[in-house]
This record gives C-alpha cells, structure tokens and sequence, in this order.
C-alpha cells in the first residue's frame, strides 16, 4: 500500500504526519427537486405581492379610478393562492409546467378581474403585461442558481428605478 500512496507503513511518534493530501471522497450533487423551488419561490411572495399592489396602485393613480380595498384583498387572495396551484400541480407533473400553469391561471384570473374593474383593454393589456413580466422573472431567478442573488438584486434595483421614475411626476399632495 505505501506504492499508491504518501503515507508510511510504519513512523515514530516524534515524527508527526499530515493526512491531508491523502483523502478521498466524492461528493454527492444534490438537485434542486420541486419542494424546493417551491421554498424559494415562496419566499418571494411578499415581495411579488407588493409589487402587483404597487402596479394596482400605479394604476389606479394615473388612471383616476378607484380600486376598492376589498378588490386588493380578492387580488392578494389569487396571488397567494398561486403558491398552493403551483405546489399542488407540480408534485403531480413537475415544476417547470406546473409554474405555466399556474401563472397563466393566476394572470388570467387577475386579468379577467381588472378588466371587470377597469373596463379597458388597455390597462388590463398593460397591468397583465407586467404581471407576465413579474412571473417570468421569478422564474428566472429560481432556476438560476449560483446568479440567483446577483441578478434578484439587480432586476430589483431595476424595478425600484423604475418605480420611482413613474412616480416623480404624480403629485401627491393634489385635492381633488
């Protein structure tokens, strides 16, 4: 044995032996099963929830109509149960599809709802766009997932630019 590899048959206790370039090992690859994209998209939530409400609110700002406080909570109410659709379906078919699935069924639900409330295709087109937007880049950031924190934090720093350009010209001290 002492052919294949550094380590003495026999040594002096004075002598002292470092073991560490003689290890051996492998490591295991965990992967990333849907339970688990399913915690990470979770701890999304709240950020994405508030961000739907800041688009309502952005909306119903720049358009003078009034979104009542129990059609956020029936919004808020769709966005949290697109977390239960999407660990539901994807313990049957997988995540990538059910998160689809899921979204598309979420969106069209909201979507349906505040074109109900609006009345235009315009700022149902737009509020569903952005949702879309929203959704996909979820996605994006749960698939990635060295980059994940990176490209979170610049795609929030994005939107939060972007918020707040939107926001510059409304006055918000205005009486009507």
């Amino acid at each position: 044995m002492h052919f294949n590899r550094s380590i003495p048959e026999t040594w002096d206790n004075d002598k002292s032996m470092y073991f560490d370039h003689s290890s051996f090992g492998v490591k295991l690859v965990e992967m990333v099963d849907h339970y688990q994209q399913n915690m990470r998209s979770a701890k999304y939530a709240l950020m994405f929830i508030a961000l739907t409400f800041v688009v309502f609110f952005f909306v119903e700002v720049l358009t003078k109509k009034k979104i009542h406080i129990i059609q956020y909570l029936l919004v808020g109410i769709a966005l949290i149960l697109f977390y239960s659709l999407l660990l539901s379906i994807s313990e049957q078919i997988g995540f990538a599809l059910a998160y689809l699935i899921a979204g598309i069924a979420t969106i069209g639900l909201i979507s349906s709802y505040v074109y109900s409330i609006f009345k235009s295709i315009i700022q149902t087109g737009l509020l569903s766009f952005i949702l879309c937007i929203l959704y996909t880049f979820l996605y994006v950031i749960l698939q990635l997932e060295d980059l994940a924190l990176l490209i979170g934090s610049i795609g929030l720093f994005t939107i939060l630019g972007v918020i707040m350009y939107l926001s510059k010209k409304i006055n918000w001290y205005k009486e009507e």
